[in-house]
Parts: C-alpha cells; sequence; structure tokens
C-alpha cells in the first residue's frame, strides 16, 4: 500500500501544479475604446482627474530611511571599533 501511495503521489502533485497553473494566467487588457471617449477627448481621463500616482514623495522618504539606515549602521560598526 505504502509503495502504491508513494508512486501516486508525483503525478498528481504535478497534475496539480499544472491545474494551478492554468488559472493563475493574468486578464488580458481590455480592448481599446472606440467613438466617444477615445483617445484625444476630454471624457477619456483618469480617475480622480490626476494621470498618476504621486511617488515622487514616497521616493524621497525611501531615501532618507536607507540613508538614516546606513548611517546608523556606521555609527555601530565605528563604536564597536572604540571599544576594542
Amino acid at each position: 500500500m505504502k509503495k502504491a501511495f508513494k508512486s501516486l503521489i508525483l503525478p498528481i502533485l504535478l497534475l496539480a501544479f499544472m491545474a494551478i497553473a492554468q488559472i493563475s494566467f493574468a486578464q488580458g487588457p481590455p480592448p481599446p475604446p472606440s467613438g466617444v471617449g477615445a483617445k484625444g477627448s476630454s471624457t477619456n481621463h483618469a480617475p480622480g482627474g490626476t494621470s498618476g500616482s504621486p511617488i515622487g514623495n514616497g521616493t524621497f522618504i525611501l531615501l532618507a530611511l536607507a540613508v538614516a539606515y546606513g548611517g546608523r549602521k556606521v555609527y555601530t560598526v565605528k563604536a564597536a571599533e572604540t571599544q576594542e
């Protein structure tokens, strides 16, 4: 019984992996608008009236945190060297 069970585990796992892989593909993009509201008209805008996400401030915050973290690491290494 154990041998039969062990010989079935690999094919079952392989089939399960292939089934999950088939349903996990991303959905295609929507069709382009046609007629009223097509590109170039005044009705085709992103929600909220902006053209994208404001990532500039987040980038500066991330850089500031990285500099602070690096500075702390340098400070702890220098402090450990002076104690020895």
